[in-house]
């Protein structure tokens, strides 16, 4: 089930993230809240509820370990996820490495991108929606605008 929102939060001195209340209740944990962190794409940290990692990571293993860019693929994947779990007052700590990967300091925003969520640096987030295509129309019709029975003939 997709996430909705855009949060903005704060860290505490210690790397900490409360997740916001909102999101938590969208979330499938009910009561025990797993998680998998680990770097993203285009420098943000992906945050996963720990049964959707599961289902990825069933996808990615079949992969070739002895194929040179899948074992790339796979190396980078798995670099640096970590297990975490929300604390009594729904925090999750982020390690320094995963911070700086991401140029997050102080402040982090959340953003969902359907079934996990980006954490952003407010910087490297408002560089992104700066970036946004003038026209969302053309990439929309571009990417969704075919049928999927067209889209397999063409290719």
């Amino acid at each position: 089930m997709p996430f909705f929102g855009e949060y903005e939060c704060k860290l505490d001195s210690k790397g900490r993230l409360r997740l916001p209340s909102q999101l938590i209740r969208q979330m499938e944990g009910k009561g025990s809240y797993d998680f998998v962190i680990h770097r993203g794409f285009e420098k943000c940290l992906m945050l996963y509820e720990k049964v959707t990692w599961d289902k990825i990571v069933k996808q990615v293993e079949q992969l070739n370990v002895y194929n040179r860019k899948e074992r790339e693929f796979l190396r980078y994947f798995f670099r640096g996820a970590t297990l975490v779990s929300l604390d009594s007052a729904d925090r999750i700590l982020l390690s320094k490495r995963q911070l700086e990967f991401a140029g997050i300091a102080k402040e982090v925003i959340l953003s969902p991108l359907n079934d996990r969520i980006e954490l952003w640096s407010p910087e490297n987030y408002n560089k992104l929606l700066a970036e946004e295509p003038a026209d969302l129309s053309a990439l929309a019709e571009e990417v969704l605008g075919k049928p999927s029975f067209e889209k397999d003939e063409d290719e």
